[in-house]
C-alpha cells in the first residue's frame, strides 16, 4: 500500500470482527512503530496489550473508573446497570487493547517532545496496521487521567502518563471517507519587523 493512499484511506474503526490479530503480527507492528521521531532516542512509548482473559479486567477497570468519574450520574441504579454491563460487552468484544503509555518527565520541554513522540508512534502503529488490514481506534477516554485506574492497570499517575488507548482487531465494517478541509499555509518570505 503506498504511503499516502495508506493515510487517506485510513479509518477509526468501532467496529471489529471478533477474530483475533496474531501475536506475531502485533509485535512486527509495534516494534517497527518504533521508528517514529523522537527526541534523543529516548523511545518513550510502552505498551499493555489487554486480550482474552486479560479483556475483562481491563474492562471492569474502565467501568469502576466511569462510574468513579460521574458517567453514570443522573440515571437510576437499574438503568446504570444496564449501561455499564452494555459497555463492558462492548469493550470485551473488540480483539485487543493497546495502552501506550510514557514515563512523566519533569521537565515540561522535554514531557512535550515525549509526548508529541508518543503520539507519532500511535499514528505509525494506526498505519502499520491498516496496511495489513487491521483497523483500529485511537482513544482518549477519561479514565486514562483517572489516578485509580492507572494503579489498576499497575502503574503509577506521578510517573506514567497513558496516552491513549488504541482498540485492535479486523474491521467488520469500515465508515466512509470525511472529507478534509484544505491546509492553508501562512507563508512569510520576509523578515518580520
Amino acid at each position: 500500500m503506498e504511503l499516502v493512499e495508506a493515510i487517506k484511506s485510513r479509518r477509526s474503526i468501532h467496529d471489529f470482527k471478533k477474530e483475533e490479530v496474531y501475536q506475531n503480527v502485533l509485535q512486527d507492528i509495534f516494534n517497527a512503530a518504533a521508528w517514529a521521531p523522537n527526541h534523543r532516542m529516548k523511545q518513550p512509548w510502552s505498551v499493555i496489550l489487554f486480550q482474552e482473559e486479560g479483556k475483562a479486567e481491563y474492562a471492569d477497570l474502565v467501568i469502576e473508573s466511569y462510574v468513579r468519574l460521574g458517567l453514570a450520574d443522573g440515571y437510576g441504579e437499574e438503568k446504570t446497570r444496564s449501561m455499564m454491563e452494555g459497555i463492558k460487552k462492548f469493550l470485551i468484544n473488540i480483539p485487543h487493547h493497546a495502552l501506550i503509555y510514557l514515563d512523566k518527565d519533569k521537565d515540561t520541554h522535554k514531557y512535550e517532545e515525549d509526548y508529541a513522540a508518543v503520539c507519532a508512534y500511535i499514528q505509525n502503529v494506526q498505519l502499520l496496521g491498516w496496511a495489513q488490514g487491521i483497523g483500529m481506534l485511537w482513544t482518549t477516554s477519561p479514565y486514562i487521567n483517572d489516578e485509580k485506574f492507572i494503579q489498576g492497570i499497575g502503574l503509577a499517575p506521578a510517573q506514567h502518563k497513558i496516552a491513549a488507548v488504541l482498540q485492535i482487531g479486523y474491521p467488520n465494517l469500515i465508515p466512509k471517507e470525511k472529507q478534509r478541509e484544505k491546509v492553508h499555509l501562512q507563508i512569510r518570505d520576509a523578515r518580520l519587523t
